[in-house]
């Protein structure tokens, strides 16, 4: 499985991005698939995934309301939304899927800055 993600960039505060996440391989067998993101000293963070076949979404609190995390199974590719971003929003996006039985796999980052 390769990942490719696409479409990070500056904006300001309260503007909109939306990240894409091209997969290549096989994923129709999925234990999870999802966004993480991580600033420079700090461990990655969860962002939003769909676990369980893709039935079930959890966001972290912070973007609660905000992102929405969807997909696109006729294109193999994973997007979110990110609406009224905020300055504590800026850090390196990546894309990640889990195969069974606990295979991972990680796309090789975007960066979304966000100004104030």
């Amino acid at each position: 499985v390769q990942l490719v993600e696409s479409g990070g960039g500056l904006v300001q505060a309260g503007g909109s991005l939306r990240l894409s996440c091209a997969a290549s391989g096989s994923i129709f067998n999925i234990n999870a698939m999802g966004w993480y993101r991580q600033v420079p000293g700090k461990q990655r963070e969860l962002v939003a995934t769909f676990t369980k076949g893709g039935g079930v979404t959890n966001y972290a609190d912070s973007v609660k309301g905000r992102f929405t995390i969807s997909r696109d199974n006729a294109k193999n590719t994973m997007y979110l939304q990110m609406n009224n971003l905020k300055s504590e929003d800026t850090a390196v996006y990546y894309c990640h899927v889990q195969t069974p039985p606990y295979y991972n796999y990680w796309g090789q980052g975007t960066q979304v800055t966000v100004s104030s």
